[in-house]
């Protein structure tokens, strides 16, 4: 049927031409999308064109414009007609004639139809009055009538617009948070509402008229693709059922996917999650910067008057290596080079999940643009990063989700790609299988005091329900995953192994509570062979509560809960009877005696600092890099005596370097040496910049030692002068004995937010108790301090069981406070 056919039907017939011809236009199976929108939007056009002038006659300053949808020409089969009716008001009788020959045949035909009758000052009054009719006249287009009419409204309704942003978008936001509260988001519901759920079409809509206002604009990249896709689907849910709904029920997606053209309703909903996705992230950077621009108008005044004219220069406050906090935002630092930093995408995700701060869309795409693949397997700190980032709690999801909308994510996890957008058909779960895994990982990370390695645990619950993009048993085939990505992650051997036996058996210990008798020996025996071991099993009960609390509200309970905590405690009886005790020194390193030696000749710490590196990795077509740097390497030894530990840590902390791994160990001297030393292997690095010399730490740690150097002192004023920014409140530092871990000493184990200060605290507080320290062994994982101190009392003795305890109180209370 072509463009001359359906003309002449709509003059042949009128209303009914105008019937026949919309009905053999949508009954084409060659034409759909954007081209039979646009048809049916010029075939209507046509129609209400012709009601107009048959019923004008001699009439003038009338025009018959279209808002809203029909406006913009995006008529799906059964949407509104949004039409107002505007005229100078010289013959009001005359117009309200016209209206009812133009609104009586679109009724007659049983057409929504949303009308108005206006003068332009009525329009923009009203437009003033109510948002929504504010939002229609934007995509005002005229039909019929005085085209000089239509023009003078849609140029005074814009320039009312642009005029009024500061006072009306706020409002429009508002509108737009206040829907997706009442629809919830489209990206994860089985049964969306494509118009108005978050990250529908209104939400784009909302995005035009930003863009509009002049006064910000959305990321382009996809985002008109993505309406298109929405619409789309929305024609064929009108097609289908015959109504104008909006709501893709389960019933009649099957349908819908057919009529697209598409395998299953799954793969409907896939394409509906990632158009509504691409919408909700535009919408989340638009009105950021929306916020931006009228907090700046509103503060550059009083800039102006105190600087005298001058124009403000953005304050950039350095978070990690490469990457600043500017104007609320994270972004990267002026030498940052992506093509030769590969770990800086987590870098920075992890610098701005933990404080709380978005990640700027420019950072992310330059960063998505040209930074360099990580090697496998990945450096020592790109795992550090990744860690932190999943343990930063919910600022995870903001970055995570700004990451994935540029392709970071799949570029550093392929696997990932095969459950982004995978939608769960099981009324227990509320989001997506992606969704779920980045809510797992921020449940687990309110339980990282709970285990001795959070690293293990927010890494298996970012990846226990990988296998679900792959068929068969999602368990066993996410254990083969899991093997795989955790070793491309860098994972040694036996962590990859503890990683693959939580992914493969995540639903053992709720399945086995809530359908096996507990009471039965062999039972509690099968799940102790599965696991393995405490550690795995302490493991995995975190993680099965982490993943219930992410999946719903129906998927946990107390009940729940205190099943598997049952279990647990039988299956960790069957496992008991390891002697954890102390960790056995290894034999000190000629460079470790040198340093002992020279220590006790004079009498002061001596130190070395050396680069560590790990041989670079292949990537197949890729010719060998340089050494991945691992971090520095600094061995210190000193004189026995009280305080080294809070010097060491202190010193360190005033330097701005990060300690990922410590020991501190008395170390036996060779023959004929007298004297007693104190050895400490740190793997530190620092937090920006560049390391400071071997002279000056030495310098410092002596005065420290000394009492001429005040750390706490220079660390507070620090503190004060450059507040540290926290996303959330960690969970609470953990500080517990472990019975029966060591027959010499007492095990005084730490579990806390990494922190600036955070080992000389702990030191300083040990010294504090009185205590002597035999051994430390202390390790960052992520954002996570796990340490263990072993102890004695002034005769080298354990120390009784209420001492101890009161000494773990007050050192919890020094952490807490």
């Amino acid at each position: 049927m072509t463009s001359t056919d359906v003309q002449k039907d709509v003059e042949d017939s009128g209303p009914s031409g105008y019937a026949a011809a919309r009905l053999r236009l949508l009954q084409e199976g060659a034409r759909s999308g954007p081209p039979r929108r646009s048809a049916l939007s010029d075939l209507t056009d046509d129609w209400l064109s012709g009601l107009f002038t048959a019923g004008a006659e001699a009439l003038r300053g009338v025009s018959l414009i279209a808002v809203g949808g029909y406006g913009r020409g995006e008529l799906s089969p059964r949407s509104d007609l949004d039409l107002v009716l505007l005229h100078d008001g010289s013959d009001s009788a005359a117009v309200a004639a016209l209206a009812d020959r133009i609104w009586y045949p679109v009724w007659d035909l049983g057409l929504a139809l949303d009308h108005s009758v206006r003068t332009p000052a009525e329009a923009r009054k009203t437009a003033a009055e109510d948002l929504k009719v504010q939002l229609g006249l934007l995509d005002a287009r005229h039909i019929a009538g005085d085209l000089g009419l239509t023009a003078g409204l849609r140029t005074a309704v814009l320039a009312d617009w642009r005029n009024q942003a500061p006072k009306r978008l706020p409002e429009l936001q508002e509108l737009c948070a206040e829907r997706a509260e009442r629809q919830g988001e489209l990206q994860y519901l089985l049964e969306p509402d494509l118009k108005e759920a978050r990250g529908g079409l209104r939400d784009a809509t909302a995005l035009r008229a930003v863009a509009a206002s002049w006064l910000a604009d959305a990321p382009r990249e996809g985002l008109d693709d993505a309406r298109r896709r929405l619409l789309d689907v929305r024609d064929a849910l009108h097609l289908t059922t015959g109504r104008a709904t909006d709501r893709l029920a389960l019933q009649e997606q099957d349908q819908v996917a057919a009529e697209l053209g598409l395998l299953d309703a799954d793969t409907l909903l896939r394409q509906v999650y990632e158009a509504a996705r691409v919408i909700s992230y535009a919408s989340d950077v638009t009105w950021r910067e929306v916020g931006r621009v009228l907090r700046s108008r509103a503060v550059r005044p009083r800039l102006r008057a105190m600087l005298g004219g001058g124009k403000p220069v953005a304050e950039r406050s350095p978070l990690a290596e490469g990457v600043v906090e500017q104007d609320g935002e994270v972004v990267l630092a002026r030498a940052a080079r992506p093509d030769r930093d590969p770990v800086l995408p987590l870098r920075a995700a992890a610098a701005a999940a933990q404080a709380g701060l978005p990640l700027s869309l420019h950072a992310v795409r330059r960063m998505a643009a040209g930074v360099r693949p990580l090697p496998t397997p990945w450096p020592a700190e790109a795992r550090e990063q990744l860690v932190t980032l999943l343990g930063s709690g919910q600022p995870t999801i903001d970055v995570w989700e700004a990451l994935e909308a540029e392709g970071l994510i799949t570029q550093m996890l392929p696997d990932w790609e095969r459950v982004r957008c995978r939608p769960q058909r099981n009324a227990v779960h509320i989001w997506t299988v992606d969704r779920h895994l980045i809510e797992t990982a921020v449940r687990a990370s309110e339980f990282t005091r709970r285990v001795h390695r959070p690293d293990l645990l927010l890494v298996a619950a970012l990846l226990h329900d990988i296998g679900k993009g792959w068929p068969g048993d999602h368990s066993v085939a996410g254990e083969i995953i899991a093997k795989d990505v955790a070793a491309r992650i860098g994972f040694d051997r036996d962590d990859v192994a503890v990683l693959a036996a939580l992914v493969r058996h995540h639903l053992l210990l709720v399945d086995t509570a809530t359908r096996r008798d507990l009471e039965d020996p062999a039972t509690v025996r099968s799940v102790a062979e599965a696991v393995g071991s405490q550690g795995t099993l302490e493991l995995l009960h975190a993680l099965t509560e982490a993943d219930a609390l992410a999946t719903g509200p129906a998927a946990w309970s107390s009940w729940r809960g205190s099943l598997v905590a049952d279990l647990v405690k039988r299956v960790a009886a069957v496992l008991a009877g390891d002697d954890l005790d102390e960790p056995e020194a290894a034999a000190p390193t000629a460079e470790q005696e040198r340093l002992a030696i020279e220590a006790v000749a004079t009498g002061s710490p001596v130190l070395s600092l050396r680069a560590q590196t790990e041989p670079p990795a292949l990537t197949e077509g890729q010719p060998a890099g340089d050494p991945e740097p691992l971090g520095v390497e600094l061995l210190i030894a000193v004189p026995d005596q009280p305080g080294v530990l809070p010097a060491v840590a202190g010193v360190l902390a005033v330097h701005r370097l990060t300690v990922r791994t410590a020991e501190l160990r008395a170390l036996d001297l060779p023959d004929g040496v007298e004297g007693s030393v104190l050895l400490l292997n740190w793997r530190v690095a620092a937090q920006y910049g560049s390391l400071p010399q071997a002279a000056r730490l030495r310098a410092d740690l002596v005065r420290a030692l000394d009492g001429s150097l005040d750390v706490a002192g220079r660390l507070a004023e620090r503190d004060a002068a450059y507040p540290r920014r926290r996303g959330v409140v960690a969970p609470a530092a953990r500080v517990t004995v472990a019975s029966a871990a060591s027959r010499h000493a007492t095990v005084i184990e730490v579990r806390a937010q990494d922190a600036p200060g955070l080992l000389f605290r702990i030191g300083r507080a040990l010294e504090d108790a009185g205590v002597r320290m035999r051994s430390a062994h202390v390790s960052t994982l992520g954002a996570n301090a796990v340490d263990a101190f072993y102890v004695t009392d002034g005769k080298g003795a354990p120390l009784g069981a209420g001492e101890a305890a009161s000494v773990a109180r007050k050192l919890e209370e020094t952490l807490r406070g």
